[in-house]
């Protein structure tokens, strides 16, 4: 939380909401396929709004991110980690992708327990609106583009929208969505759609 609250003041999204208070609300996490890069999406709350923090960690920079690095750190078991805002990497928008257009389930997250590995329950629930069987693009690159609160990443013929500041459900035509609930949040909200154009 501590690179958040350095980071966060100056994301375009997330200013003129007050003084810093975060509160983390809960989190999910996607695999990567090839098993190099951490995806983790948090959702953190300041002075009552809720935001949506997609982070990637790397075990080596990202060529051509350096705008979206969020901070780096040392892990105790995986050494020198660089964070970015998700939206820049390509790897964080695959899984995105297909999460939203095939259901594509989140990932078992772990703690060790004297030894042994024990599975923390969801603190974030999905609900995919994405079909089984569906295809997914290829994503060999992700540049995001941020308006408002909603950041944009144009994958050939898909366009994935992720809220930064979840909102109640609001499909367009053509769109899949990834609408997610969490404790005191019994309402879907949208955290992200994707539409082909």
């Amino acid at each position: 939380m501590e690179l958040l609250e350095q980071w966060l003041p100056n994301q375009q999204w997330f200013r003129g909401i007050g003084s810093m208070n975060l509160a983390r609300v809960g989190s999910f996490r996607f695999d990567d396929p090839d098993g190099e890069v951490g995806i983790e999406t948090l959702l953190v709350a300041n002075e009552g709004a809720v935001f949506l923090v997609p982070l990637t960690y790397r075990g080596s920079p990202l060529p051509g991110a350096d705008p979206c690095l969020v901070g780096i750190m040392e892990h105790s078991f995986l050494g020198t980690r660089w964070i970015y805002d998700a939206p820049v990497d390509p790897v964080y928008a695959s899984a995105l992708a297909a999460t939203i257009l095939t259901g594509q389930p989140q990932a078992d997250q772990y703690f060790e327990v004297d030894g042994r590995l024990q599975l923390i329950p969801e603190s974030v629930y999905l609900h995919s609106t994405g079909t089984s069987g569906t295809g997914v693009p290829v994503i060999n690159s992700a540049v995001p583009n941020t308006v408002g609160q909603v950041t944009t990443i144009r994958a050939g013929d898909l366009e994935l929208s992720i809220s930064r500041a979840p909102n109640p459900l609001e499909r367009s035509l053509g769109q899949r969505i990834l609408p997610a609930t969490w404790d005191d949040q019994d309402t879907p909200v949208q955290l992200a759609a994707a539409a082909w154009i």
